[in-house]
């Protein structure tokens, strides 16, 4: 049962052998709870440590009761402090027998007028948030803080962490019950009081703040599906032929064998995934099958199995899902020289993933095949021009040649240096993860002056699924007030100002209901405001 007038307590440190454990006690009971743990001394003064040693209560005070005999004590009095309510912090020794002998006597001093007991899962943060200290927002933040394993996401959650978010949603559910308030007045006074402004007019006025509210919000749901590659990682796909090196270049990005390399054609089955830390940015990377085609080829009989063929399918389908493809193609040695080659299937595959709009990188292996004066200078302008014609889709500062033997042949110990350009198609690679997951927003207003800084839209990057979701359904319920308020607009897009100039009879009762629902969307992202289950959601956001 969470009841506001207990005291909770638990382990704050992560279990297990370590040198200091931090128990949390927070409630009305904090001040007995130190008095019956370190008898006969002095109360510590709020928010400085105090050396401490701790007893058990259920026995007088002696060498043969001591709990811990080095114990760092704070008190930290309501109401600023994380829950809002005095919380009593004990820095123990981290072995786990002094943990539970800490743990077991905090549960013993439990008396008939307070009540003590260990804290039920996210019941300290929720207490924050009744206790307004932190926001939902935040609190979501939080979770991903903990979380957090590469640069880009810590920076995700220590700006999701702030309250600049839950300030903008609750701005805009103001806005929301303003706009609201305008037309409900509009109903119920519109016979008894003369109103400067026309019943379009005003519908119009309300409907152009709406517009304005739903290219704000358009704007912070594509910020979100961006922060997801930031925060979930993003999914890289290696697309090519067999042995056009896919699993070389995933064993020298993640700097081991992760994948079988052989000269044998077919060796990779099914997908490889490995997660790599590159530059900040967590990457899923997906060492895939060559994609090849069965038949006669130079007089040689090539047969696929049905093994192969299923790996080439789901080849080609995580592409498809990919945010990043890698075309992996080589250079080969031919009578007339150094050519590029690329199976027709791969290339089939390629425009698959520019119809799909996917973001593509070439990687053009075995560049130790050219002449020495090419292989550290620019490419021969025969193979460049190639390159362009193969790949006009792909901009030529996404196209990198590289040597995967050279960079495996190089010393760790050797002089500095790029050996096989694998340095410089992973910069080129944290470049395009850069592009991806930049903010999108509006840069200027119809005056061409700034209108939001860098920051407020860098800041939607931090939305989570959950408040993604309820924007959308908010986005929704504003698209339903248009249509509404103006119904000569067609329905295929969205309306315009001119659409709601138009006199035509408007159901006001109707469009006012469409923007309260719009105003709860935006409650269920706060929890605060006057949506009806707003509870539905906390215990699940507390408990993650």
């Amino acid at each position: 049962m969470l009841d506001a007038d207990s005291t909770i307590y638990a382990l704050s440190t992560a279990p297990g052998r370590a040198a200091i454990a931090v128990i949390r006690v927070s409630g009305p009971a904090c001040v007995s709870i130190y008095k019956s743990l370190c008898p006969e001394t002095t109360f510590p003064k709020p928010r400085f440590a105090a050396l401490r040693t701790l007893y058990d209560p259920s026995q007088p005070p002696s060498p043969n009761s001591v709990l811990d005999a080095g114990a760092l004590v704070l008190y930290f009095p309501a109401p600023k402090t994380v829950t809002g309510e005095d919380v009593l912090e004990l820095h123990i020794h981290g072995g786990p027998a002094i943990v539970k002998a800490v743990l077991s006597a905090i549960a013993r001093t439990n008396r008939s007028d307070t009540t003590v007991r260990y804290a039920e899962p996210g019941e300290f943060t929720r207490r924050a948030f009744m206790n307004d200290r932190l926001g939902l927002p935040q609190i979501e933040a939080l979770g991903d803080t903990l979380s957090a394993d590469t640069e880009q996401q810590r920076r995700l959650a220590v700006r999701g962490a702030s309250d600049a978010l839950l300030k903008r949603y609750e701005n805009w559910r103001q806005q929301l019950l303003y706009a609201r308030g305008e037309l409900e007045a509009l109903i119920d006074f519109s016979e008894d009081q003369h109103f400067d402004e026309s019943t379009e007019e005003l519908v119009s006025s309300v409907s152009a703040q709406v517009r304005d509210l739903q290219i704000q919000i358009g704007f912070h749901i594509q910020n979100a599906s961006r922060g997801e590659l930031l925060r979930n990682g993003i999914k890289v796909a290696l697309l090519g032929a067999p042995n056009a090196g896919k699993s070389s270049l995933l064993n020298r990005i993640v700097g081991k064998e992760a994948a079988i390399v052989s000269t044998e054609e077919g060796t990779t089955r099914d997908i490889v995934d490995v997660g790599v830390d590159l530059g900040g940015w967590y990457c899923k990377l997906g060492d895939m099958a060559g994609i090849r085609a069965g038949g006669s080829t130079l007089g040689e009989s090539v047969v696929i199995g049905a093994v192969e063929k299923e790996g080439i399918r789901r080849a080609r389908a995580r592409a498809l899902e990919s945010d990043v493809v890698v075309v992996v193609v080589s250079l080969e040695q031919h009578a007339d020289g150094v050519r590029l080659y690329v199976e027709p299937e791969v290339l089939d595959a390629v425009n698959d993933c520019v119809e799909a709009e996917k973001c593509l990188v070439v990687a053009i292996n075995k560049r130790d095949k050219l002449p020495t004066h090419h292989r550290d200078g620019p490419l021969p302008q025969s193979l460049a021009d190639a390159i362009r014609h193969t790949f006009p889709a792909v901009p030529a500062g996404r196209v990198f040649a590289i040597s995967c033997n050279d960079a495996q042949r190089a010393s760790p110990a050797g002089p500095q240096g790029d050996p096989g350009h694998l340095q410089g198609f992973l910069r080129g690679l944290i470049s395009t993860f850069e592009q991806i997951a930049s903010p999108l927003g509006v840069d200027h207003d119809e005056a061409g002056s700034n209108q939001y800084d860098t920051s407020y839209w860098e800041d939607s990057l931090g939305v989570t699924h959950r408040q993604s979701s309820n924007l959308q359904r908010c986005l929704d319920h504003l698209d339903d007030f248009l249509c509404q308020a103006c119904p000569s607009a067609d329905s295929s897009s969205r309306p315009t100002e001119t659409d709601c100039s138009v006199e035509l009879e408007i159901d006001i009762v109707t469009a006012a209901e469409h923007l309260r629902f719009a105003a709860d969307m935006l409650a269920k992202i706060t929890g605060k405001g006057e949506s009806g289950d707003v509870d539905d959601v906390l215990g699940v956001v507390f408990e993650k």
